[in-house]
């Protein structure tokens, strides 16, 4: 520890480099029911994360998978969705927290009778590239049909590059 007092034009101390998005800002996708607003990736973050928000609605959530090169963790704003740990299911409503190392089999499905609403992210980032492609851009105040969520065709060099595989359903919890 320094008992020298640093001067506040220190260009140790100026530096910009924080990444500010304002509230209706990022890319907005639909895939598996949801829409999803990546708000940073890869590029934005140099390569630390991908973060996104996400709106839920009934019914919502994608099939079970798994990423082997990414962690992933889930922050739950408001709603009630059930996580796929594995084998098992775990409830978690307004306020729960769900983490997902890497190598893990998860899905989430919304059970309920009304959107939820969260944020999650992953480490390292760039996997947005692999849901930007395997999703329908979003249009702001539209929900989408049937037809729109439904997922296109996953890109299998995407898969690979980002280690994520499907695995088939285990049925309900």
């Amino acid at each position: 520890m320094s008992l020298i007092q640093p001067s506040a034009s220190d260009p140790r101390y100026t530096k910009r480099n924080a990444v500010f998005v304002p509230p209706a800002a990022g890319k907005n996708i639909w895939a598996a029911g949801d829409t999803y607003t990546v708000k940073v990736g890869a590029e934005e973050t140099n390569g630390s994360l991908t973060f996104l928000e996400a709106t839920v609605p009934p019914g919502g959530g994608p099939d079970p998978h798994v990423h082997n090169d990414h962690d992933e963790a889930f922050y739950l704003i408001s709603g009630e969705l059930e996580f796929l740990n594995g084998d098992e299911w775990v409830k978690a409503g307004a306020g729960g927290f769900f983490f997902v190392p890497r190598g893990t089999r998860h899905r989430f499905i919304n059970r309920g009778y009304h959107a939820a609403r969260m944020i999650f992210f992953f480490t390292p980032g760039g996997i947005e590239e692999l849901m930007v492609g395997s999703s329908a851009p979003a249009r702001p105040g539209v929900s989408p049909s049937v037809e729109e969520v439904s997922m296109p065709p996953l890109i299998p060099e995407l898969m690979e590059r980002y280690g994520t595989e499907q695995l088939p359903d285990l049925g309900t919890s």
